[in-house]
């Protein structure tokens, strides 16, 4: 699959109050096209906006293909990428024998990048001035300003 052939995804969750009102936002990016998505909820925290934000843009794909999900959330890409596996094995307990936190969402984006042929995730730096991840943050400000 050629490069051109990869969906990028810049996500991004904000929260006015931890928890408070909040908002996600994604930015994909497809031969030269771009998609913006945008919601909010009323009362949430930003670690469930940034799962929403990547179950958003994982569902708006109406095909198999191949991903790249750019977060600055480490709490989704070390999630998704290391401790779903133990989660899973433990029936969605932690190491702790504590529940998941948001483990409806966890599994949500389970199923979600299931669906697609691959799905890579890389961790960007937050407010650093990277172009996309910059306009995925002024998405997720903006889905909290539609509740």
């Amino acid at each position: 699959m050629a490069i051109e052939d990869v969906v990028e995804m810049y996500t991004d969750g904000a929260c006015k109050g931890n928890p408070g009102p909040g908002g996600w936002g994604a930015l994909l990016r497809y031969k030269g096209k771009e998609k913006e998505l945008f919601g909010g909820e009323v009362n949430t925290t930003n670690n469930r906006m940034e799962l929403l934000a990547v179950i958003k843009a994982l569902a708006a794909l109406n095909r198999p293909c191949q991903v790249v999900v750019y977060t600055d959330s480490q709490y989704v890409q070390k999630g998704i990428s290391e401790w779903i596996h133990a989660w899973k094995l433990r029936g969605w307990r932690t190491a702790a024998k504590e529940p998941v936190k948001n483990a409806d969402l966890w599994q949500q984006l389970d199923q979600e990048r299931n669906r697609h042929l691959q799905v890579e995730w890389r961790w960007v730096k937050g407010h650093s001035g990277h172009e996309f991840n910059e306009r995925a943050d002024q998405l997720a400000n903006r889905g909290i300003t539609v509740i």
